[in-house]
């Protein structure tokens, strides 16, 4: 399988500080897009359990459609000076869902609507 190396933001110690800068709606950066399977994901958060000074935040992800997510598991996200953050290698070429949790149980869902990514199979 291919793994592509197409990044949105520059690939260096530079990267995160792009990423917090691009200041999306939600706080929540997703490097790159779009997705492809096989790739090497980052999501830099700043959300709301960020804002509220959560000890911990959790990516909550899945596959499939929005409503019915498949491999579902809990990442630990890594503090740093720019927010959390968190890469891991997409696996499935359904759709990729992910929301945030913290370690009190208390969760960031976009209002509901979840975040939300086509993945492309690299064809």
């Amino acid at each position: 399988m291919v793994e592509f190396k197409h990044t949105n933001f520059r690939s260096d110690e530079q990267r995160l500080p792009q990423m917090q800068k691009a200041q999306f709606e939600g706080g929540v950066a997703v490097d790159p897009t779009p997705i492809t399977l096989g790739q090497e994901v980052t999501v830099l958060y700043e959300g709301l359990l960020a804002d509220s000074g959560a000890d911990q935040v959790y990516l909550h992800c899945g596959y499939g459609s929005n409503d019915n997510w498949q491999k579902v598991q809990d990442l630990p996200m890594y503090h740093t000076g720019y927010g959390w953050e968190r890469s891991f290698g997409v696996n499935d070429e359904s759709r990729l869902n992910f929301c945030f949790k913290d370690s009190a149980n208390n969760w960031d869902n976009n209002s509901g609507h979840n975040w939300s990514f086509e993945v492309h199979n690299g064809r």
